[in-house]
Parts: structure tokens; C-alpha cells; sequence
């Protein structure tokens, strides 16, 4: 394993993380809705959205990061690198749009709705959709793991099977050398 690599698995393992304090919130607004579940989600994702501008900073550093990571994997252009880390790149660009698209103008939804605009059901909504739209981050990101884990288990199988052609080679051209010496 290589510094991109490592680069890939920490971001992702961070975010991972991240969104498994948010299920403690989510699992709740998306199976078994009632009022004090509600109250939860409006107090964790209020201080959620409004955490400091160095802890969003960091959240766009190690995303940025495990993005650098996967790009200049697939810059290597082998089969590998399209399969897998094709594929992880594809699940780790829908997990930003998703983040851009469905996370923030959801929090923004909670936190600050628009007057005559958006109403308490409206915020609950977006309560909602936002812990979907976790489930479905942390969907990605597993498939990533798993995608990164998949393409070191074939690189090692891969391994282990060059070196034994290569001493299969070897054996064959002893054999051939000694029936030339006879």
C-alpha cells in the first residue's frame, strides 16, 4: 500500500466516521419519527451547521485529499486503476455532489428557513432527506472501501502467481540446460 492509496482509505474512513455519529441522529428521523427524535436532529444539525469555519475547512481539506488520492491513482491508467479505482472515483464524486447538492441546502432548510417560506413540516422534511442522503454517503464510501480492498487482494493474487510462472520458467529452463549437457 502507497501513500495514495493511504490517502484514499483515511479520507474515506474519516467520513465514514463522521457520518456514523450522524446515524445516532439519522437512524432515528428515518425509522421511528416522533417528537423528541425530531428536537435531536434540530439541535445536532444546527450546531452541525454552524461548527466553526476551521472545522468546515478540515471537512474540504481531507475530502480534497482522498480526491488527490484517487485521481493520481487512476493516472497510473493499468487495468487495475480503471476498475477499481475508476469505479471508486465515480462513487467518490457522487458522495461530493450529493454533499454540495442534497446536504447543504438541507441544513440550510433546518437552520435557517426561509419566513413565509419553508414551515416546520418543510424542516422535517429536509431533516430527513438529509439523514437519506447520509445512508446514502455512507453506502459510497463502504462501496470504496470495499472496491480498495478488492484491488490489493487482486494485486496479491497477481503477485503470487507471476512468481510462480516465474519459477515454473526457471525449473523448465534448468530442465532444458541439463538435457542440453547430455
Amino acid at each position: 500500500m502507497g501513500f495514495r492509496q493511504a490517502a484514499v482509505l483515511s479520507s474515506v474512513c474519516f467520513f465514514l466516521g463522521v457520518l456514523f455519529i450522524c446515524l445516532n441522529v439519522d437512524y432515528r428521523l428515518l425509522f421511528d419519527l416522533n417528537q423528541q427524535a425530531v428536537e435531536d436532529g434540530f439541535q445536532f444539525y444546527t450546531t452541525f451547521y454552524n461548527a466553526p469555519p476551521a472545522i468546515k475547512a478540515m471537512l474540504f481539506g481531507i475530502g480534497g485529499v482522498g480526491l488527490i488520492g484517487l485521481l493520481s491513482k487512476v493516472l497510473q491508467w493499468d487495468e487495475s486503476a480503471m476498475f477499481f479505482d475508476g469505479s471508486s472515483l465515480a462513487a467518490y464524486m457522487f458522495s461530493i455532489a450529493l454533499y454540495f447538492t442534497v446536504t447543504i441546502p438541507s441544513a440550510q432548510t433546518i437552520v435557517d428557513p426561509l419566513p413565509d417560506v419553508d414551515t416546520r413540516e418543510d424542516q422535517i422534511d429536509a431533516m430527513r432527506v438529509l439523514s437519506a442522503s447520509n445512508t446514502i454517503a455512507m453506502v459510497l464510501l463502504g462501496g470504496i472501501l470495499a472496491l480498495q480492498a478488492g484491488q490489493e487482494y487482486a494485486r496479491r493474487i497477481e503477485r503470487r502467481e507471476m512468481t510462480k510462472l516465474a519459477e515454473m520458467e526457471k525449473k523448465e529452463g534448468s530442465t532444458l540446460e541439463t538435457k542440453k549437457d547430455q
